[in-house]
Order: structure tokens, then C-alpha cells, then sequence
């Protein structure tokens, strides 16, 4: 990256990333749909980086304003990472397991946009 010469170009560089940067933004969790994704050790050894990348893409393609994509330690389910935790208003949170970049890609379209749990990639929720 060269050096930045002025302050528009300064400016033309924060509205670029701008836009990646409020969608990690947890903003208003009463009105926002939340999607958590595992960032711990354990994930993105298994890829996490690459699905919440795929997700903000997707978000980002689908003109989804209502979403917040946030980061997260260990969930605890170190078997079935990387683990994306979808969370919609007054809805009780659903977990993924084994997400990838497709399968993210996917929970934005069927879950976030049509309200489609994917029922074959739910984790149970066992107590600890």
C-alpha cells in the first residue's frame, strides 16, 4: 500500500472500509439480526475466517442493512467448528455447525433473508 498524500485520499480509504466495519457493529440487538461467528483458536483453525468473510460478502450483495456480524471467543463446540450463531429479533438463537464459506453464504439467503432454519446444520444446545 503507498503512502497516503492527502487528506481526501485519507477519506476515499475510510469510506471504503467503512462499510465493513459497521457491519461488525452490534448496534441496537433489539432490532439488528445478530450472526455470531466462533473466532477462537479452534475455529479458524477449521475456517472461520473464510465463512465470516463469505457472510459479510453476501450481506454486502444482498443489501442487508438489519445485520450485524460480530466476532466471538470459544462457543464450547470445538467439534463442529466453525460455528455461526444466528440470532433474529424476539427469536431464540439458532447454532450452525460446520460452517463454511458456502454454507454461510447459504444461512444469509435461506435463514436471514426467508427466516429458513436449516435444520441439518443445527447444533444442539447441551448444557454444560
Amino acid at each position: 500500500m503507498s503512502a497516503i498524500k492527502s487528506l481526501d485520499e485519507l477519506k476515499a480509504l475510510r469510506d471504503k472500509y467503512k462499510s465493513s466495519v459497521d457491519l461488525r457493529d452490534s448496534g441496537d440487538p433489539e432490532s439488528k439480526v445478530r450472526i455470531s461467528v466462533g473466532m477462537a483458536t479452534c475455529g479458524i483453525a477449521s475456517g472461520s475466517r473464510e465463512t465470516i468473510n463469505a457472510i459479510i460478502d453476501e450481506i454486502r450483495k444482498e443489501n442487508l442493512d438489519n445485520v450485524a456480524v460480530v466476532q466471538t471467543g470459544c462457543m464450547g463446540y470445538c467439534y463442529a467448528e466453525p460455528i455461526v450463531e444466528v440470532k433474529l429479533p424476539n427469536k431464540e438463537p439458532v447454532l450452525y455447525g460446520k460452517i463454511n464459506a458456502a454454507k454461510g453464504r447459504e444461512i444469509v439467503s435461506s435463514h436471514i433473508k426467508n427466516g429458513q432454519v436449516i435444520k441439518d446444520w443445527v447444533v444442539e444446545r447441551t448444557g454444560c
